[in-house]
């Protein structure tokens, strides 16, 4: 089986997992847009979860047997599990109720992208590593760096889709895949963790090797042009592990949603979505840990100490905002002085339990003049003080490097810089919208249509199809949000989404979001009891 498995899995798709990974969000976000319009969200089609590539078919005349053969059948191309001739022919619909056919496409769903996924990892393998020409340019380390541990993560991920076509094949009705999830996520899934925690180097190695190496450049040119690749990029290729593993888990939390509550499949459904959670967090993790600690040291090199000096790397500490803004000149600062001459520039060095305040001198250094830790800084926003003040608010510092208080009226280049700054420097002020964790209010929503790509340390990068609290927007085109399926908050552009405006919807986004992740409430109120005792 295994040696024929791609050919097969290309019969089956047809498509690469890029291909369907864009298509499933692009039909999800639809649906959303549907539903959004409508009084009702039950009023939606039933097969809204999964894409259909194929046209629909028609009903198969011969009566099937109870098995489908999903990788061994040459001639499937089906994407929904309504739509195989086994299903149709079997009678089945007729008695299954509406939400367990959703749950059946649920289910089936996680299958079919696990085998695109897996044809495309080999394409990765086949087409781009194991390439005579590429092979004789990179060298051994290049080539570790470049494809780390893709072969082990290709063997995960065919040893877990093997399980999961025995379990369809099966049983025409889909008992349960959490438990396979399960299980695999916590014996084999930690390839993840390693793939993924190499992807900062693997993207300068790549970089690297594309300006200094004409040779490299040409033959990667080369093979990406080839019709198999369907005009994708290599560097796409190379970012599959973490763009699966993280949408395993939406897969999981979809089939959650959608089983019944207190039974059994609910059970296996928390437990293979915690676990995954897990692994998204420490792939998460690995991630952070490469980058920050190359930037800790690059920030350190570029400060000088007017004050006693302290101490900015640290295992524990990390940047959360840098940048420039305007400082009121003047021992007894006024809010009534309005000439743009008294403001001086200063530069602010954020991080998680520490803020640096600098003048920024030659040589692309910054003398730091001033210093506090992140729980003693105050926030005020000044209101209605006219032009020259505009954007301008209050930053107190309840003990600073001085072992006094001390405050600083600053000025941002807009409105949305300005709540950035208010925002990260005091992250438990109370923002426009409440953030759905309190559970009190109705908060706005919006669903992301553009994907998004951070570009600061307190931005958020949005895949298609996630669904954001908005806790606090601004004038000029900005929003704070908090991500429903992983609580991730940061900045985004407003035009990235859309806002989702029937309030059912999101009064179901939050009860679909609070089940998903109620077996994490239950822990966080355990540890919560065990503290206070």
């Amino acid at each position: 089986f295994s040696c024929n498995l791609s050919d097969l899995l290309c019969c089956l798709l047809g498509l690469l997992y890029q291909e369907y990974r864009d298509k499933s969000t692009r039909q999800e976000i639809e649906t959303r847009r549907l539903q959004d319009s409508q009084t009702d969200p039950e009023e939606s089609s039933p097969s809204e979860e999964t894409p259909s590539e194929a046209e629909p078919t028609s009903t198969t005349e011969s009566k099937a047997p109870p098995q489908i053969s999903l990788l061994r059948n040459s001639n499937s191309r089906f994407n929904l599990w309504q739509d195989l001739p086994e299903i149709r022919s079997s009678g089945v619909l007729s008695i299954l109720q509406p939400d367990e056919i959703k749950l059946q496409e649920a289910m089936f769903e996680l299958v079919t992208s696990e085998a695109s996924y897996y044809k495309s990892l080999n394409l990765l393998v086949s087409h781009f590593m194991e390439n005579e020409r590429l092979k004789k340019i990179l060298h051994q380390s290049e080539a570790h760096i470049l494809f780390s541990n893709v072969l082990d993560v290709m063997a995960v991920s065919e040893r877990f889709l093997l399980d999961l076509e025995q379990r369809v094949e099966e049983n025409i009705v889909i008992s349960d895949v959490c438990d396979i999830v399960y299980q695999h996520t916590v014996n084999h899934f930690s390839v993840y963790i390693t793939y993924v925690s190499n992807q900062t180097y693997q993207e300068r190695a790549y970089k690297q090797l594309l300006q200094d190496k004409p040779a490299f450049r040409e033959v990667i040119s080369q093979l990406e042009l080839d019709p198999k690749c369907k005009g994708l990029s290599f560097s796409s290729f190379l970012i599959l592990p973490f763009q699966r593993i993280t949408r395993l888990k939406l897969l999981v939390q979809n089939i959650l949603k959608k089983v019944e509550e207190k039974s059994d499949r609910e059970t296996t459904a928390l437990d293979a979505h915690k676990e995954l959670e897990t692994v998204v967090k420490a792939c998460n993790e690995g991630v952070r840990k490469m980058s920050r600690t190359e930037q800790m040291i690059s920030i350190q090199k570029k400060l000088e100490f007017k004050i006693k000096s302290v101490p900015i790397i640290s295992h524990s500490r990390w940047l959360l905002k840098q940048g420039e803004l305007q400082q009121m000149n003047g021992p007894k600062t006024s809010r009534t002085l309005r000439t743009k001459k008294l403001f001086r520039e200063i530069y602010l060095f954020l991080f998680n339990d520490l803020l640096v305040i600098c003048r920024q001198i030659p040589g692309d250094k910054y003398q730091v003049f001033d210093s506090a830790p992140r729980g003693l800084l105050r926030v005020e926003e000044l209101e209605d003080q006219g032009q020259s003040l505009a954007n301008v608010f209050i930053l107190r510092l309840l003990e600073n490097a001085d072992d006094r208080e001390a405050s600083y009226m600053l000025k941002a280049s807009s409105q949305s810089e300005m709540k950035r700054w208010m925002i990260s420097l005091a992250p438990n002020r109370r923002t426009k919208f409440v953030s759905f964790t309190s559970r009190l209010v109705d908060c706005p929503q919006i669903q992301c249509v553009h994907p998004y790509v951070a570009q600061q340390p307190d931005e958020l990068s949005l895949e298609l199809a996630d669904i954001l609290n908005i806790l606090d927007k601004t004038d000029d085109g900005w929003i704070f949000g908090e991500r429903l399926h992983d609580q991730e908050r940061g900045w985004f552009p407003s035009s990235m989404g859309e806002e989702i405006l029937n309030p059912k919807i999101r009064a179901q986004n939050l009860k679909e979001c609070f089940r998903v992740h109620k077996s994490d409430d239950s822990q966080r109120r355990k540890l919560g009891s065990r503290n206070r005792q």
